[in-house]
């Protein structure tokens, strides 16, 4: 939480990623236009959101479940449901903590897609279970 704290102070975020990503899709592909350079590096910092509340779920999961070695016990919707509802919070007050950046700008549509990763993360923890008949 204290990373992403942090990184959403981060004044001229999208200037910092962009100064990564756009030369490296300049060289890679050249005949792209400034428009399409810019949406991919839209595209790569949500997934980016979508990853790191995807972590941030799946720790906090880990610290609800409070896991042991060898743990058998049984997959619990109401462990993944308190570290959704927990990732949906913080992405909440991470979005309201940069309306008091400059440069940066709350939305709601950021707070879904946050939350959408912790979703997404939670699910996949739970196919992975399964799979490896962990539950």
């Amino acid at each position: 939480m204290v990373t992403i704290f942090t990184a959403s102070g981060d004044r001229q975020s999208f200037q910092h990623s962009s100064r990564i990503i756009a030369p490296l899709l300049h060289w890679l592909l050249p005949h792209l236009s400034e428009h399409t350079v810019y949406n991919v590096v839209l595209v790569f910092r949500k997934c980016a959101h979508l990853t790191e509340y995807a972590i941030l779920a799946f720790l906090v999961w880990r610290a609800t479940r409070k896991l042991v070695w060898r743990d058998k016990r049984p997959w619990q919707w109401s462990e993944a449901g308190v570290a959704l509802w927990v990732a949906a919070l913080y992405a909440s007050t991470d979005e309201f903590h940069q309306t008091f950046v400059p440069s940066r700008e709350g939305c709601l549509r950021d707070v879904l897609i946050d939350s959408s990763g912790a979703l997404i993360g939670l699910l996949a923890l739970y196919a992975l279970g399964r799979w490896l008949k962990f539950w």
